[in-house]
């Protein structure tokens, strides 16, 4: 059905009652639209007087904008916008969304300003036109960053109007109707732009009308030898089936007359492309997908829906496991309905669904609804109709991951993973219900909740019992989170989530973390740097104006915006400190700050041992975070020999002074290394590696572990040889330790376990 004819087939029906329909396939071909503006004005009826006056008045400024401009087939580029205004028409949309759909290419193309806009036809209207113009005048380094940009921009306009994506949908539906006089792979490149973003966004805001016509025009686009063949094949079992669909029809109609229920029964073909899916997901052939046609049952109130579905299930068999109630439990984008799967009498199988008028404008129009009954009845949300909240939780989503994604490819990678949701429904313990993707986890729950409740998660409880965080929920289960005040996301968790949202507030909490650390230690290497040439770093105190200066003058030189980002590429290696200290100390010079003796004879005798770097000792303790890693090759411990390796973007990585990766490390970039040691008081125990050979048999994994615990250590992971079993079995164990004297007691107790019989550390060559 195309959305042309949609409110002449919804709204009447919602004025004059449920009429009976005959079947009529699904017809997707576009049919005459408005390419004159006097079209267009036919189909304005519902607007006022002072309305139609402003749309005038736009029409008259796009013509005059696009004169002399024409498209790929050759007709006037006008064209265009009035096709597109039609389509927003046939929705019903109000005067600034109908000018704005005339005029949304006048920026992009033909150099209106939009402070012109404003000036002409007011803020609100020049908004619209802006959200929808893509930022090619702005200069990026791949058509990727360009494209990810202008959806960013797009996307983050719609979630402040709907009308924005509303204009740009059905600009983008009438461009793929007319896509034939486009170049091949120029046509290909939009359709499977088409195909991953904007059908799955009209799918998202419960435009199905739409959504179906986009997936169908971009499959006939990418494969349209496929395409035909399909089409082929169900123009013949259309035929064929006529005589099963037209006898079923009967009987429906006359058990809904015998029980005296008004209903609107209409036959439903699926698309071409809803075919081949199913072909492709089941691996089956065109003859084993059964369900082609189906029947759209509507009714006038919602009760009547479940009572249709007792006049169904008495009529013919219900298939087992088929039925589904979009109406308790309505979809994440608003679309209700009763769906159940009947066995016809010729055995095959057949789809019904079954749903008020108003449900029916929301599974066809989506959002768009909202316009739709508020002209068709004048009482807008009271009609029964949606209430223009709808979908809006997605669209606050889309500001949330505004929040903490400024990367545009990053945003546009969270948004793709919401616009797949195949949703399963869960419960809160106060039975409030949450639409979450299908493969989804009590993390993504959480985070579902609120952004402090996920980043607090500690534990889940699905349907009353204990549960791993990496559970997939299924719909139904009743999911409780337990938190606790000091816990934080866990980088892992990306690789669990499913949503968008979760991933988007885990990377933004991990990003802030990292900062903060990488500027404290930014912070401590460039002030023991600064110290060996007898100066102390100027205060931060924004109100010493000489200092800020100061600060502002160095981030300046280091390419920089502020302070706080000059210590954060300090802490990760990005800028030596030694470099950026004697930077510091020339400005100081000649800003009249001397070096103090004291400082400076103190720091000469700290660095008498040659070995020693000019920058000072860094102490490690454990509460570093990702600032200080400790290097997976050697994984030191407290009593080891350690010294530090400043990397590039990765922070200060402590190595065990005789690692072999450390020492080639050494000999390469030999001014990037640092002393470093282990502070007094330790917050945490350390990992290290170890090498046990044991012998096979029985139980040798629980004497193992007994022997590690009687130790007073814990085994974080443990690999075992890949090779056939045989009598000894290499172990290779990562245990946490509190240092090297604790390590000697473990090893010990190893040893004394008849089953092992040689364990050493495990350190990488």
């Amino acid at each position: 059905m195309g959305l042309r004819s949609l409110a002449a087939e919804l709204l009447p029906a919602a004025l004059q009652g449920l009429q009976r329909a005959p079947l009529v396939p699904v017809d997707l071909a576009p049919g005459p639209e408005a390419s004159s503006f006097a079209a267009l004005l036919d189909k304005l009826g519902y607007l006022n007087k002072a309305d139609l006056k402003l749309v005038r008045e736009a029409y008259k400024f796009a013509d005059e904008a696009h004169l002399g401009q024409f498209r790929a087939s050759g007709q006037p580029y006008i064209t265009h916008p009035i096709a597109v205004a039609g389509l927003c028409a046939d929705w019903k949309l109000d005067a600034q969304a109908i000018m704005a759909a005339l005029m949304h290419d006048t920026i992009e193309d033909q150099g209106v300003t939009k402070t012109e806009l404003i000036q002409k036809f007011g803020a609100p209207t020049a908004d619209l036109v802006d959200g929808l113009t893509k930022l090619d005048k702005l200069q990026f380094n791949t058509r990727e960053e360009s494209q990810a940009e202008s959806f960013r921009k797009m996307l983050l306009a719609m979630a402040r109007d709907v009308r924005v994506i509303l204009i740009k949908l059905a600009d983008r539906l009438h461009n793929m109707r007319t896509m034939q006089a486009m170049a091949p792979n120029k046509r290909a490149r939009i359709a499977r732009e088409t195909l991953d973003i904007y059908a799955p966004i009209a799918h998202r805001l419960g435009l199905n009308a739409m959504y179906r016509e986009l997936q169908e025009l971009c499959f006939e686009l990418l494969h349209p030898w496929r395409h035909a063949a399909l089409s082929k094949a169900v123009k013949r079992a259309r035929g064929n089936r006529r005589d099963i669909v037209e006898r079923v029809q009967r009987d429906v109609e006359s058990a809904f007359a015998t029980h005296k229920l008004k209903i609107q029964v209409s036959g439903r073909e699926k698309t071409v492309y809803s075919i081949y899916r199913k072909m492709r997901e089941k691996h089956a052939g065109f003859a084993q997908v059964s369900d082609i046609f189906g029947f759209r049952i509507v009714v006038p109130s919602l009760t009547d829906c479940y009572v249709a579905l007792g006049v169904l299930h008495q009529l013919y068999k219900p298939v087992p496991g088929r039925f589904k109630d979009y109406i308790a439990i309505p979809k994440a984008n608003g679309y209700q309905s009763l769906h159940t799967t009947l066995v016809s009498p010729l055995g095959t199988a057949v789809e019904f669904q079954m749903r008020t008028e108003a449900m029916h404008a929301v599974a066809e129009a989506g959002v768009a609804a909202h316009w739709l009954y508020k002209v068709g009845d004048g009482k807008g949300d009271k009609s029964g109709g949606p209430d223009g909240r709808l979908s809006t939780m997605w669209l606050q989503s889309l500001l949330d991951i505004q929040d903490e994604t400024r990367d545009a490819a990053e945003f546009l990678e969270h948004v793709k993973i919401d616009l797949y949701p195949d949703a399963v429904y869960v419960f809160t313990p106060r039975s409030k219900i949450l639409a979450l993707p299908r493969g989804a986890t009590p993390v993504d729950f959480a985070y579902a909740i609120h952004s402090d409740v996920g980043d607090h998660t500690v534990a889940a409880k699905v349907n009353g019992e204990p549960a791993a965080l990496r559970t997939e929920l299924k719909s139904g289960d009743v999911v409780e989170i337990i938190t606790a005040p000091g816990a934080k996301p866990n980088p892992a968790w990306l690789s669990m989530v499913r949503t968008g949202r979760a991933r988007s507030k885990i990377r933004h909490y991990l990003k802030t973390l990292e900062s903060e650390e990488s500027r404290a230690l930014g912070e401590k290497l460039l002030g023991q740097a600064l110290r060996a040439e007898g100066l102390q770093l100027p205060s931060a105190d924004p109100g010493d104006e000489r200092a800020a200066a100061m600060w502002q003058a160095l981030a300046r030189w280091g390419g920089n915006r502020n302070r706080g980002e000059l210590l954060v590429d300090v802490g990760l290696g990005r800028k030596i400190a030694v470099i950026v200290a004697k930077r510091l100390a020339q400005m100081m010079a000649e800003a009249g700050i001397k070096p103090d003796a004291v400082t400076l004879s103190l720091t000469r005798y700290a660095s008498a041992d040659e070995a020693a770097p000019t920058q000072g000792v860094v102490f490690v303790d454990g509460s570093e975070g990702n600032s200080i890693q400790l290097a997976p090759c050697c994984r030191p411990i407290p009593g080891d020999p350690i010294v530090g390796y400043l990397g590039r973007g990765e922070g200060l990585v402590v190595h065990t002074a005789e690692c072999p990766t450390g020492r080639r490390l050494y000999e390469r970039d030999s001014e990037r290394w640092m002393q470093v040691e282990w502070a007094e008081e330790l917050t945490r125990p350390f990992d290290t590696s170890l090498f046990v050979l044991v012998k096979n048999g029985k139980g040798v994994l629980a004497q193992v572990a007994s022997a590690v615990s009687a130790g007073e250590a814990d085994i974080v992971h443990i690999d075992m040889d890949p090779e056939p079993a045989e009598e000894q079995i290499e172990l290779r164990l990562i245990v946490s330790v509190r240092d090297r004297v604790h390590l000697a007691e473990v090893l010990r107790t190893l040893r004394r376990s008849p089953v092992v019989s040689r364990v050493s550390r495990y350190r990488q060559l």
